[in-house]
């Protein structure tokens, strides 16, 4: 599985909007669509983020680890 359709998959099963992330992030909705969509690179600042806010290990969200812990 790509690592973009994981951050939907997390988000989504986590009850989040992607405007809810983006502002997590810093970043607009626009943008974070399109790490979802694999349309462009989601940057190391945001793996951090993510990882911190649903506590896991980036190697679930890129792929190295299938389910997680």
């Amino acid at each position: 599985m790509d690592y973009y359709k994981r951050l939907k998959e997390l988000r989504v099963s986590n009850g989040y909007t992607q405007q809810q992330i983006a502002f997590i992030l810093h970043t607009r909705q626009e943008q974070y669509s399109k790490y979802e969509s694999g349309k462009r690179e989601l940057p190391i600042r945001h793996l951090i983020a993510l990882c911190c806010l649903y506590k896991i290990s980036s190697d679930y969200i890129l792929g190295i680890e299938k389910f997680v812990k």
